[in-house]
Parts: C-alpha cells; structure tokens; sequence
C-alpha cells in the first residue's frame, strides 16, 4: 500500500484526486470536480486525472463527503456535455488552424492527429466511445468542430457519452463505496485502487497504440505510392 501512496504523492495536489476531495471535498469539492471535468473535456487538458477523479467523487458521495448522488451525478453529465461543447464551438472556429499550431509544453500536434485518425476510422460511434480513452476524448471535440459533422448530431452522440462516462464512472464509485462502508477500511485500499482504474483507462491507448504501429509496418512494408 505505502507504494501506491508513494507514487501519488509524487504527484502535485491539484493532481492527485484522493488529496482534492480529502482537503476540500465537505466544502467547495464539487465545484472543483466539475471545473476540472468541463477542463478536461472543453479546454483540451487531457493530463487532469478525469477516471479517477470521477469514481472518488462517487466514492465520497457515498461517504457522505461529497455532494448527494442526486445532485452528484446530473451536475457531473452536465458538465462532461458542456466542455466537449465548448471544445467543438473552439475546433469550429479555430478551423485547419488547429492542424498547424505548433508543438508546445503540453500541446502536441500528435495528439490532434491521433485523435483524428481514431474519428475517421471509426465514424461517429468514437465520439461516444472517445470518452474512455484518455488524451483522445480532450481532443475530440475540437476535432469534430473542424469537421463536417453537423452540431446537432455531435451533440446527440456526445450526450450518450457523457451519460456513460460521467455517470457511470460516478456510480461505479457509488456502488463501491457504499459496499466499502460496510465491509472494510476502505482507506487501506484507496490507492490501489485508483492505481487501477488508471490502468483500466490506458488499456484504450495501449491498443490504439499498437493499431498504430500496425499501421506504420504495413505502410513502411507496401513501399512508396507510384
């Protein structure tokens, strides 16, 4: 266990999920949940720890440390919907500009383009699904602004995204914390478990990974185009 928390603690605060809702979760917590979900989501900033921080805001409402799961929830679909609307209004007006921003400390054009890549392989169906892959669904957004993809349908889908990833992390975190509640120390456990489900959540981008690197062998095996 002291390993899990050692490693988190290399972490700076307004990183580390357990250290926000320990120190401000009975008081404004939920407001920064939210501010960092609609971040994550809107403002393209893919290294907030959105699974995790989702699942202990469950994990506390349960607790009773954290707003009520009735209020909880909606507020967290809302905000999950609002910033990726945010990021498809900023990918529309910024337009192929996007495409050509340089590479800077956080921003890589990789990360566009990967994102890219994943929309046009997979239609519409990634823009419900980019939600459990992290790095892709801060960009995906604004990807689909700069696309042809009419708002009205974007929103439709996106709205099942939100649904299913801010919601049903949430809840997952609901369900275990009012089983931990009665069962065990859930304290003793806590890291270890955001351990995992930040593992879970990179099991997309492992995958996507090696679909990449597929993808360049063939590319690199078949030779240039004549």
């Amino acid at each position: 266990m002291a390993l899990f928390a050692s490693m988190f603690a290399l972490l700076p605060n307004w990183l580390d999920p357990k250290y926000i809702l320990d120190h401000y979760g009975d008081s404004y917590g939920g407001w920064i949940v939210l501010a960092i979900i609609f971040a994550e989501c809107g403002l393209f900033l893919f290294f907030l720890p959105g699974d995790s921080l989702l699942f202990l805001a469950g994990f506390f409402s349960a607790q009773g440390k954290m707003w009520a799961w009735y209020f909880l929830l909606p507020a967290l679909f809302v905000a999950a919907f609002a910033g990726d609307q945010l990021g498809y209004f900023i990918g529309s007006r910024v337009g192929p500009a996007l495409f050509d921003k340089p590479d800077a400390r956080f921003f890589k054009q990789k990360y566009v383009h990967t994102t890219h890549q994943y929309l046009e392989e997979r239609g519409s169906f990634a823009i419900p699904i980019a939600r459990f892959v992290p790095v892709v669904r801060s960009f995906m957004p604004i990807v689909v602004g700069v696309s042809d993809i009419p708002w009205r349908r974007y929103a439709s889908l996106d709205a099942i995204g939100a649904l299913l990833w801010a919601v049903g992390v949430t809840s997952i975190g609901l369900i275990v914390g009012r089983v931990a509640k009665e069962a065990f120390d859930i304290d003793k456990y806590l890291y270890p478990i955001i351990a995992v489900i930040i593992a879970i959540s990179f099991i997309p981008v492992f995958f996507e990974y090696r679909a990449a690197k597929r993808r360049e062998a063939s590319a690199a095996a078949a030779g240039p185009e004549v």
